[in-house]
């Protein structure tokens, strides 16, 4: 790899920089995705155009694109947040696993088609899988579709397309090391994987939150960037030094940081630092773009942009409609994701930076990216089109079976007897996973470290062997007590009697032999480093059954130690819906003091306090208001309320829930036919209905959305508009207003 040269290193960040800033202000004239401005600069500034100066070097290029990466994955962490993955619920992540699985098989099926190798074929498969976030918010932006019903369960969908390509590039990277695909290092990749992030987000949530609240007086803006951006690279090291990507490492962070009371003011201050470095990774991509190799296998593109539209409109709506969802929102979201983007990109790198990817493959995946943009907004808006064309040819049978298919499953998925046990089974598995994790690593740590170092001190004897294992068991035996320790509340078995009558005690009985042979295997492993298997099963045996009979009847401090860290930790994790309404922030009696934003469609918005009256309509107290960095603590009652205000409001439970949707209110349709409003003017002819009409009368501002300016009444004799004037024949309207709508006027 070539050295760094710092001087070339900045003469190319000014020349990027600058090419990429004229780019995409001409890609915003054309009202093209700003990324495709990116892709051109990075193409200009490349050794493969001539015409401008160029790159110094390779080594300076991948230094970029590295960085922009870190970046670019860490803001993506940020906006993903574990909390909101268990939002998202199993119809999202059962379709986007329909989607990357059928994507990544067609994609290496067409990649052996074409002649690639083993390595490279799956490499295209895993970049063909990942629709790109940012094209799709573009798209549906401009398209003036963001509140329509597909968005929200396309963008759940998105976001565990995410963690899906985290989770790919590891196992990519597996294969590419060893460049060839071993079902059991595949496996062990995965396991090692699932491992870390286990550890780092328990790890993570548990202390990180924590840090924040009580440090928080002593933060201000400027520290907080260099606390996220260094808890960034620390990740990036530590994921590193584990032997996964530095992408990995960042998006772990950016996820945790997520899900903390700070992440909208840590996006806030990164937001310039993402653009900066995100725009240099994009720049970095159109550099790596050979017209020559393009040119070449233009046939390949057409081919692979074909495959990329028509497979993720089969498998995007097939996994819509697997899960439930109705036909029209199944075709509407399976044809939004007909696109590839930032992710493709960062595998294509990480193929490249490992050495196993085909020179070629880059500049294709990277056309066909360009190709597949430009194709989304028109594929978009043939959703509703091709659903009515479906809808006529398809037998009514089958469109009974569909409706009725996601009819079942949308009153399955809202019965509380099923939400319940849902939550139950859910919190058992957290449980057991996370406990289990950090149980394996601390008996690794046991039996590599702390047991020789017991024997060696005390002496290769009975009394040292029964030492280090009395030590070993008091430290992970308050973790195997947390997993036998019963997951079900007594409100929650109470409710299961209300809403089906009679409960089933078997699956509680499964779950408690499931605990105590998971717990029996870990304590056996520890003792197995000092006696044989036998004595090792039968010990673990009496000392499990021990447990679950002092657990069963005795309330001991150890259980409510548990149980409160066990909560810390879920209060971590729901930090940010936790402030939002209040629940673990009691005052007194059942009062809560939640902080909740001002959404634009309020209806408070404007309103001065004192006319809200708040108390005696609600039931609330408001306490301060948060307008960006000043809080105003007892607010007077000429204070009004404005979007994106921070309301601090005390009440109860049910009066803060009613009042959540009026204060966060943002989901009013967008207008269909928005107004192009434009200043114009224009003479009327003899046959304009306005003709001899006063100003008062022709209600321009109620019927036509139009504000009269002035009238020009000859060559310099401009009237100023008052409600007794008439219109003639000739007259100019200078006018602002929608000209389609105006055009009547003439």
């Amino acid at each position: 790899m070539e050295s760094l040269d710092i001087n070339s290193l900045i003469s190319d960040l000014a020349l990027i920089l600058v090419l990429g800033a004229i780019a995409t202000v001409v890609f915003k004239m054309l009202k093209q995705p700003v990324v495709l401005g990116y892709i051109v600069a990075g193409f200009l500034a490349s050794p493969h155009f001539t015409l401008l100066p160029s790159v110094a070097g390779e080594a300076n290029i991948e230094f970029w694109a590295q960085i922009g990466i870190i970046v670019l994955l860490f803001s993506l962490g940020l906006e993903f947040s574990f909390k909101k993955l268990i939002d998202v619920g199993g119809s999202a992540i059962v379709t986007a696993l329909i989607i990357v699985l059928g994507m990544m098989s067609l994609g290496f099926i067409v990649g052996k088609y074409l002649g690639f190798g083993l390595v490279n074929s799956i490499f295209l498969g895993g970049m063909i899988s990942m629709s790109s976030t940012t094209i799709i918010l573009k798209a549906l932006t401009d398209l003036n579709m963001r509140q329509r019903r597909f968005v929200p369960m396309t963008f759940a969908v998105l976001i565990v397309e995410d963690l899906f390509a985290v989770v790919m590039m590891v196992i990519l990277s597996s294969i590419a090391l060893n460049n060839s695909v071993k079902g059991e290092e595949m496996v062990g990749s995965i396991l090692k994987l699932s491992f870390f992030l286990i550890m780092w987000f328990t790890v993570g949530i548990f202390m990180i939150p924590t840090l924040f609240k009580r440090f928080k007086r002593y933060i201000s803006d400027e520290q907080m960037l260099i606390i996220a951006m260094g808890l960034c690279f620390a990740m990036v090291l530590f994921s590193i030094k584990s032997g996964f990507s530095a992408a990995l490492g960042a998006f772990v962070m950016g996820s945790i940081l997520a899900g903390t009371n700070e992440a909208e003011r840590i996006e806030r201050l990164i937001g310039p630092v993402k653009d900066l470095f995100g725009a240099v990774f994009f720049i970095s991509v159109g550099m790596m773009v050979n017209p020559t190799v393009m040119t070449r296998h233009w046939s390949v593109i057409a081919l692979l942009a074909a495959v990329v539209i028509v497979g993720m409109i089969v498998f995007g709506t097939f996994g819509m409609l697997a899960t439930g969802q109705p036909l029209k929102l199944a075709l509407e979201s399976g044809f939004s994701l007909t696109q590839i983007g930032e992710f493709s990109f960062i595998i294509a790198t990480l193929g490249t930076s490992l050495g196993v990817l085909d020179k070629s493959i880059y500049p294709i995946i990277v056309a066909v990216s360009v190709v597949t943009t430009f194709t989304t907004p028109f594929f978009i808006k043939q959703a509703v089109p091709c659903y009515n064309a479906l809808y006529k040819i398809l037998p009514k049978r089958w469109t009974r079976l569909l409706n009725g298919y996601s009819h079942n499953a949308s009153e399955s998925e809202n019965s509380e007897t099923v939400n319940l046990w849902k939550s139950i089974v859910g919190r058992y598995v957290l449980r057991l996973v996370v406990y289990s994790v950090i149980i394996i690593a601390l008996i690794v740590l046991c039996r590599t470290y702390l047991i020789p170092f017991i024997i060696k001190l005390m002496g290769d004897n009975i009394w040292g062997h029964l030492i280090s294992i009395i030590t070993s068991l008091a430290i992970v035996g308050p973790l195997i007590v947390s997993i036998i320790l019963p997951s079900v509340k007594r409100r929650e078995q109470e409710r299961l009697v209300e809403t089906s009558g009679n409960v089933s005690y078997v699956p509680f009985v499964i779950m408690t032999i499931i605990s105590a042979i998971i717990s029996i295997i870990f304590v056996t492993s520890i003792l197995h480093g000092v006696y044989t298997s036998a004595v090792s099963m039968i010990a673990a045996l009496v000392i499990i059954a021990l447990l679950l009979i002092i657990i069963s009847t005795v309330p001991t401090p150890l259980r409510r130690r548990i149980t409160n860290i066990e909560k810390r930790f879920i209060n971590n994790i729901n930090e940010r819906e936790n402030r939002r309404t209040g629940r673990e922030n009691n005052l007194v009696s059942d009062l809560h003091l939640a902080y909740i934003k001002v959404g634009h469609d309020c209806p408070f918005v404007g309103e001065q306090l004192r006319n809200l009256d708040l108390r005696t309509r609600y039931g609330v107290n408001l306490v301060n208001i948060q307008r960006g960095n000043k809080r105003h603590a007892v607010p007077s009652g000429d204070m009004r309320i404005f979007p994106g205000d921070m309301l601090g409001v005390i009440g109860t439970e049910d009066q803060i829930q009613r009042m959540l949707p009026l204060v966060e209110a943002e989901n009013d349709p967008i207008e269909k036919n928005p107004l192009d409003v434009k200043f114009i003017h224009f003479a009327i002819s003899e046959k304009s209905p306005i003709i001899g009409v006063s100003l008062e009368n022709t209600h321009l501002r109620e019927d036509y959305g139009a504000l009269l300016v002035a009238v020009q009444r000859g060559e310099d004799d401009y009237l100023s508009p008052t409600p007794d004037l008439t219109f003639r024949a000739g007259d100019i309207l200078w006018i602002v207003g929608d000209p389609k709508r105006l055009a009547a006027l003439k």
